[in-house]
Parts: structure tokens; sequence; C-alpha cells
């Protein structure tokens, strides 16, 4: 019940901060560095605008695609093994299907062109990075475990 409690507490959390984070930069926030620009983008696409010409469809796509993890998250004890990193990319894969399904396309805001131009992300877009990240580091830490072990 305690990690159930931890995954809920951090999906609603994220999921309430990227939204809110969008809204600013909805209502015109801007700021500009000289490596980092905070403006709005509205995305259409996925990572770097790719797919975005399946237009409608990309939405639907993405529903399935969450649709689906969440059933393989709960049945094969992700959610069990991993409630926090679960929890980061639910909520950021959330934040990104209501703007989605509310929205032209995917609200982004953080524009790194420092050294390089990267592409324009968001708040969930972190969590999703963070949570699988996360997932990976604890694999590896418990393969190094286990392989000391035997």
């Amino acid at each position: 019940m305690r990690k159930f409690a931890i995954f809920l507490f951090a999906i609603v959390g994220i999921f309430i901060l990227d939204q809110s984070l969008k809204e600013i930069f909805l209502a015109g926030y801007e700021w500009q560095s000289s490596c980092i620009s905070l403006e709005l983008h509205i995305n259409k696409g996925v990572a770097f605008s790719m797919l975005s010409s399946l237009g409608e469809y990309l939405k639907w796509l993405q529903l399935s695609l969450v649709v689906l993890l969440a059933y393989l998250a709960i049945s094969e004890g992700w959610l069990k093994n991993y409630p926090l990193s679960i929890a980061f990319v639910a909520g950021g894969a959330l934040g990104n299907l209501v703007d989605r399904f509310t929205k032209e396309g995917v609200t982004d805001f953080v524009y790194w062109h420092c050294g390089f131009n990267f592409a324009v992300f968001n708040l969930a877009d972190v969590m999703i990075d963070l949570g699988i990240g996360l997932i990976l580091l604890q694999e590896y830490l418990k393969y190094r475990a286990d392989k000391k072990s035997s």
C-alpha cells in the first residue's frame, strides 16, 4: 500500500506541476538567455517533431501506447518494483497526452541553444526521461548485486 501511495502522490504532483507550468507559458510568459530560452512552442509531433505528419492519429496512437504501458506496469509488477519511476513516466505521459487532446499539440517551453540547438521540451519530457533513467539504474544495480552474490 505504501508503494501505491508513493506512486499516486508522485503521479498527481507531476501532472499538476506540468500542467501549471504549461499554463504559465500559454499565458504569454517568456524568458531569454544566451543558452536557454523559456518560450512557448506547440509540438504537433513527438521528440524533434517526428511523426507530426500523423496529425490527429498521433494522439490516438499515444493513448494506445499509454494504455498498453499502464497494463504492463500493473501486470508485470513494474508498479510494485518501481513506483516512483513509473509515476515519473506516467505523470509525464499523461501531461503530454492531455495536451494532445485539449490543445493542437504538446506545450513545450524549454529551448536549449547553448553551443548547439536542441529540441524544445517540457517538464513532462524530463520526468519521462528521468523515470526511464531510474529504472535502468535500478536494473543495473540489481544486476551488479546479483552478479556479486553468485
